[in-house]
């Protein structure tokens, strides 16, 4: 999954409830923590990841319930679907931090 940088403005935009997040450009725009926000970065991944958590749980609930014939399939895909997206965006963050921890290392001081 590729992912660019105005997806992931966009995505942390909406795990924070501000719409997309691009009003008026930079970091701070984007959902950059700053010292009066509640949490920061650090809350916001504790929550996509407890989200993606919650969502693989549903879809193992759906899965079950339909294999016991008390579920309908529309219902198991739709919450496949939710937990698949999910798990690519906490991947797709996770690859962001890494690449992004790699540049910092390589930087010369």
């Amino acid at each position: 999954m590729s992912l660019g940088a105005l997806d992931a403005a966009s995505a942390y935009g909406r795990a924070l409830g501000v719409g997309t997040g691009l009003k008026t450009g930079g970091a701070a725009a984007a959902g950059g923590a700053s010292a009066g926000e509640e949490g920061g970065f650090g809350a916001m991944v504790d929550n996509l990841v407890s989200n993606a958590a919650d969502s693989l749980r549903t879809a193992e609930a759906a899965s079950a319930a339909q294999v016991a014939g008390k579920g309908d399939l529309i219902d198991v895909v739709t919450a496949i679907g939710a937990a698949e997206t999910a798990l690519d965006t906490v991947i797709a963050v996770r690859d962001k931090v890494v690449n992004a921890y790699t540049d910092i290392m390589r930087m010369q001081i």
